[in-house]
């Protein structure tokens, strides 16, 4: 039997150009060349060192880099969109200087901690924003196959879903994020937090814990987490970035089962990342008297950059009224930093202590 998935984001049907705040790499890899593939217009770039705004903007053709955040609200045309690119701990006295009612796509995490969370979600509502974050993870093609098999019925009903991740990070190239107190959840599993909420809504509880190795100075750098929705589902994220022992046992992958059916996304982005190695989208449906057949199904483009179009697609298309779900919007969001919050509490309070009798 062959399927149609149908996978890729619908584009806004208006023109609402972008200006970036912010000049790191995540622009470069991901934002910039989302954009181009989209055919979303960038009008603009401010960063606090405007020599890195520039080298974008020669290299994009983004016409317009500005001075300063204030001289790119003045200068901003109508109906824009702001994406927000920079750390955390800006986002507040950022969010501050823009226009009330604006349409802003702000990066991924909401804040360093839930009680930031809730301040960006207070000012975002006090401003009228129409505001999302960039967790874009759930745009992914293997995701939104996954989601559009799943949502068509055909793997049944959902009773399992894993991430797991066993890879060597290079935090090296992340100067900024390397030395958080929170490194592994806050930085990296969250995107699975998020993403296992899309599927399947918020859980009852969580247990989790997150470690150190002994031999670095991170902060954490192998997490699981584990979700509790009652007595039939599983869920649960399992990661570990020490795994430096070469390719042959390293694995990436999202897997999703059902009382028909499984799906298995190998998440090739951080196989070797920053290079990264193909995607492998796969689907089991089980047929009465057959023997289960696995296809593979092949998609264009990864999470990188592709993902990045989706994020911003839906933020556009809410704007103009096309899509009535703002997906990752401040309002379901803060709700994945109330999940990464418990997951921390849990790995600091411990599990249960086991009787051991006398």
């Amino acid at each position: 039997m062959s399927i149609d998935i149908k996978y890729k984001p619908e584009l806004p049907k208006t023109k609402q150009p972008i200006i970036i705040i912010g000049a790191g790499g995540i622009v470069a890899d991901a934002h910039l060349p989302a954009y181009k593939i989209a055919g979303f217009e960038v009008y603009g770039i401010v960063n606090r060192t405007k020599e890195r705004a520039q080298k974008l903007a020669d290299k994009f053709g983004i016409p317009h880099v500005f001075d300063s955040l204030a001289e790119a609200v003045i200068n901003a045309p109508e109906q824009v969109v702001y994406d927000l690119t920079i750390m955390p701990e800006q986002y507040i006295e950022t969010l501050k200087q823009l226009p009330d009612g604006s349409a802003v796509l702000i990066q991924k995490p909401m804040g360093d901690d839930f009680k930031q969370a809730n301040e960006i979600l207070a000012l975002c509502r006090e401003k009228n924003f129409k505001a999302a974050i960039n967790f874009q993870l759930r745009f992914a093609p293997f995701t939104a196959a996954a989601k559009y098999l799943i949502d068509q019925g055909l793997i049944g009903e959902l009773y399992d879903m894993e991430v797991r991740v066993t890879i060597k990070t290079p935090w090296e190239i992340f100067p900024h994020v390397i030395v958080h107190p929170r490194l592994e959840i806050q930085y990296h599993s969250i995107h699975y937090v998020d993403l296992i909420r899309s599927f399947l809504g918020n859980p009852n509880s969580i247990l989790a814990k997150t470690l150190k190795h002994p031999a670095k100075s991170l902060s954490s750098s192998r997490s699981t987490i584990l979700f509790d929705y009652g007595d039939t589902m599983h869920a649960v994220i399992n990661t570990n970035h020490d795994h430096d022992f070469g390719p042959d046992h390293q694995e990436s992958y999202i897997k999703w089962e059902g009382t028909k059916g499984a799906i298995k996304a190998k998440m090739g982005l951080l196989m070797d990342y920053p290079h990264g190695v193909p995607d492998v989208f796969e689907y089991c449906l089980a047929e009465e008297g057959k023997s289960p057949e696995w296809k593979t199904v092949k998609l264009e483009g990864s999470w990188f950059p592709e993902a990045f179009v989706g994020t911003m697609a839906n933020l556009m298309r809410f704007n103009e009224g096309s899509d009535q779900v703002l997906h990752t919007s401040v309002e379901d969001v803060i709700q994945t930093m109330a999940v990464v919050e418990a997951a921390y509490q849990s790995s600091d309070e411990g599990g249960v202590k086991v009787g051991y009798g006398l």
